[in-house]
């Protein structure tokens, strides 16, 4: 089978007017076979799974109209996108809006203005992405800064034997400490990575191949021994050329490379895709999973094989090697913000998780609309719950977010509507008592640290990460890229909120998306006034 696209105006479900490009989205479950062997309800968009991508250039407006034909709330959230002074539109379930109820629409509005590159679009709404709900999405150059003769596009996903959602609702019931291991399969393209497919290439090309993990909980590396890579992007932040031996892409993580082809046609040569969680010991034939893909030179000519390297020979992209092309100096910290990963085992059902002294869970008023209705109390983080897990930032001041974590397990930890410097990682607890690699201490490069919007959080390790607070009015969570948001592992930041009551227009859709479903559309996080938290459960202390 053969894939590998040739960027055109690949859009699903499109037209397009001047620089804005519409897309609707009929939400709908499909009954699907994807791994080959277990056939569940996945969810898909105008009768399709996987969801093809969407393509846009820079500068453009994609107004994307979800119709939810499911039978439960659903929201969209584009990935890595800025969404300056329009939170309303960042979708997150029960932080920027409601939802969209069964039956109803929105359509949000994701103006692309100055990005470019890899992202994606998924649902935030529970664990609807691990179900199908999410779809690359592509945001070209206006002008080309960087030579390349082909687009390529490689998504990466896993694909569980049942829904994720439905096996954590069965786990909250029985006496468990973690999800049992759900071997899952790794889909290449949405196709099963056990059918091998070809990406075509012709000799003294050079390719652009963007690679992305939509997945949930499975990371991947992927390689072309006999070729160099050099990576150009990394989520959506144009990088100083870098060369590689291959990519390790975390759940939310992007890669663009560069891959100049090879003068001879002699050979066809291996895309060697490697599914694997640091949280799963090794089985063979279980995991890690290995998914061989070809490229192809000639059809029929002969594979040129390669000894198998161990990654600690190989080069990778790294946060301490990656630089951006468009250089800005580490920023000072004015502020410290300490965020521990903490979990609590119930006597019976799954852990809880957080990265403070509760776990983060929904509240019956969306934290956006507490803040734009709270007046001056829309500063003190106590009127939104003590569950919604809110830090109040301050317009203009220099954030460091340091993130610990004590436990053997690594996170893919997403900022939402921005980029952030990563300054530091580091040893975190007791690895070595684990059997575990301690984790070297790394500090960014003063002058150029890396920025991008998702990183890796190591197993008994810490992070530092800086960013400054200039998107007044944004309400955007910061939380674990996997099953963990579900568990809590979540914060809120309300930046400037007197700018969002002064500024904001929020759609009448999104309010009146929240009365369907029976939720008040203002106050706190109970939807009373003042202090009155009356109705909200009991917070999960940590």
């Amino acid at each position: 089978m053969r894939f590998g696209l040739v960027v055109q105006l690949l859009v699903f479900g499109v037209s397009v007017l001047a620089a804005r490009v519409h897309v609707t989205w009929d939400v709908g479950y499909k009954s699907i076979s994807r791994d080959g062997f277990s056939t569940w309800r996945a969810i898909g968009a105008n009768g399709q799974v996987p969801i093809p991508p969407i393509y846009v250039t820079q500068g453009d407006v994609l107004e994307l109209t979800a119709i939810n034909h499911l039978d439960k709330p659903i929201t969209l959230h584009a990935h890595g996108l800025f969404q300056r002074n329009s939170t309303f539109y960042d979708g997150v379930g029960m932080v920027t809006e409601c939802g969209i109820p069964p039956g109803g629409q929105y359509t949000y509005m994701i103006d692309t203005g100055e990005q470019h590159g890899l992202y994606f679009i998924h649902g935030h709404y529970g664990l609807e992405m691990s179900e199908g709900l999410r779809a690359p999405f592509i945001i070209q150059e206006k002008e080309q800064s960087t030579e390349y003769d082909e687009d390529i596009l490689l998504t990466l996903e896993d694909w569980g034997q049942q829904p994720e959602g439905e096996l954590i609702e069965r786990l909250k019931q029985v006496s468990t400490d973690s999800l049992p291991n759900d071997y899952k399969t790794g889909l290449v393209n949405g196709i099963n990575g056990n059918i091998s497919q070809t990406v075509q290439f012709e000799c003294n090309r050079r390719y652009r191949i963007r690679v992305l993990n939509i997945g949930l909980d499975q990371s991947f590396k992927v390689q072309i021994p006999g070729h160099t890579m050099h990576v150009i992007e990394a989520d959506g932040v144009t990088t100083k050329p870098l060369r590689v031996d291959g990519l390790d892409l975390a759940p939310g993580q992007r890669y663009s490379v560069i891959v100049q082809a090879l003068e001879s046609d002699e050979f066809n040569y291996g895309l060697n895709v490697t599914m694997h969680a640091d949280f799963l010991d090794p089985v063979p034939g279980l995991t890690p999973r290995y998914y061989p893909q070809v490229i192809e030179y000639r059809k029929g000519a002969p594979m040129r094989e390669y000894a198998q390297q161990s990654d600690d020979a190989l080069v990778w992209p790294d946060d301490f090697t990656l630089e951006p092309r468009d250089e800005c100096e580490m920023g000072s910290a004015d502020r410290v913000i300490e965020l521990n990963k903490r979990n609590y085992l119930p006597g019976m059902g799954l852990p809880y998780y957080g990265l403070g002294n509760t776990s983060y869970a929904s509240v019956r008023v969306p934290t956006m609309l507490s803040a734009l209705t709270m007046g001056d109390l829309a500063r003190d983080p106590l009127v939104y719950g003590p569950q919604s897990s809110v830090i109040v930032l301050n317009y203009m001041e220099n954030v460091e977010l340091v993130v610990r974590n004590g436990m053997n397990r690594s996170h893919p930890m997403h900022v939402h509507s921005r980029v952030f410097q990563v300054v530091e990682r580091g040893p975190w607890g007791d690895a070595q008592a684990m059997g575990k690699r301690v984790v070297p201490l790394q500090v960014a490069r003063p002058n150029n640290p890396m920025r991008r919007d998702t990183v890796v959080l190591p197993e008994f390790g810490y992070i530092k990460l800086r960013f400054k607070a200039d998107l007044p009015g944004a309400v955007s969570i910061v939380h674990c890229h996997t099953e963990h948001l579900a568990q809590g592992m979540a914060v809120v930041l309300v930046e400037a909120p007197r700018v969002l009551q002064q500024n904001a227009r929020v759609p009448q859709a999104l309010l009146d998306n929240c009365r369907a479903l029976g939720f008040p559309i203002s106050g706190n996080g109970a939807g009373n006034q003042g202090y009155d938290l009356t109705g909200l459960p009991p917070a999960i202390a940590l």
